[in-house]
């Protein structure tokens, strides 16, 4: 049995990924930070349910020695780490005079160095175990186009698509593909989030930037986890062999690229 870990997994995009590649038959570790253990621990008890074996850890992506700690629980607990879903990541609505250096760095810190970091001890993992793998990290529609108030986390997940290329170049030796998903407006506690700091920004009520934006998506609804999670599926399976370095839009058709 195959075993994937999914960051960010308590709730939201990543707790779909982790149900779905359950579902899929892998064993999961399932990871998020200490304040996120109540929810953390009903994904676990959600994925045991589908009878594969789960185990829940606490960690921050965006602190090195945490991220090397939780690719060798894994290891250690469910017996190896076949597939890495970075998909941990955090959102700012500012404007870009607004932001601070701080700011600037937090975002950063947790979408690009937390990638990095999962990408990178997860290729040193593969590449002692010697059979490959799959590595699979979190961008965005934002990471297709800057979008303004997004404009940090846009160059955060910009980030993320350039990082996935060249590790596909430098692991592809070692029978590891590396490959990222870019959501679109996705029915999440962040996108919740966005809408109402968008609303603040531009003095409009809840739920009508999110209305505003779903307007301009071809399929006319916006996203659930689930849609998400069937490409992630795609990715961490052997029907996506063949493909490397990519970041393709799952976003209902808002960009066409």
């Amino acid at each position: 049995m195959t075993v994937a870990h999914i960051t960010g997994g308590a709730r939201g995009i990543g707790k779909a990924i982790a149900l779905r590649l359950a579902s899929d038959g892998h064993a999961i570790a399932v990871s998020d930070l200490p304040g996120m253990a109540e929810e953390l621990e009903k994904t676990r008890t959600e994925i045991e349910e589908r009878g594969v074996r789960a185990v829940a850890l606490h960690g921050d992506v965006s602190d090195p020695a945490s991220v090397r700690r939780l690719v060798t629980d894994t290891a250690d607990q469910l017996g190896s780490l076949d597939v890495m879903v970075a998909n941990a990541g955090v959102a700012q609505t500012k404007a870009l005079l607004d932001v601070t250096p701080e700011e600037y760095e937090h975002v950063h810190r947790v979408n690009g160095l937390g990638v990095f970091l999962c990408y990178t001890e997860s290729a040193r993992q593969m590449i002692k175990q010697g059979h490959g793998g799959k590595i699979i990290g979190a961008s965005s529609i934002a990471g297709h186009k800057g979008f303004g108030l997004l404009g940090v986390y846009s160059s955060s997940k910009f980030a993320v698509r350039a990082l996935t290329q060249a590790a596909a170049q430098e692991w592809a030796e070692h029978g590891i593909t590396v490959n990222a998903y870019c959501p679109g407006i996705v029915d999440t506690q962040m996108w919740v989030e966005i809408d109402h700091d968008l609303g603040a920004i531009n003095a409009v009520g809840e739920g009508e930037s999110m209305k505003a934006m779903a307007a301009g998506i071809t399929l006319g609804r916006v996203s659930q986890g689930s849609d998400v999670a069937a490409f992630v599926s795609y990715l961490a399976g052997p029907d996506s062999d063949y493909m490397t370095g990519q970041s393709p839009l799952i976003d209902g058709g808002v960009l066409f690229t």
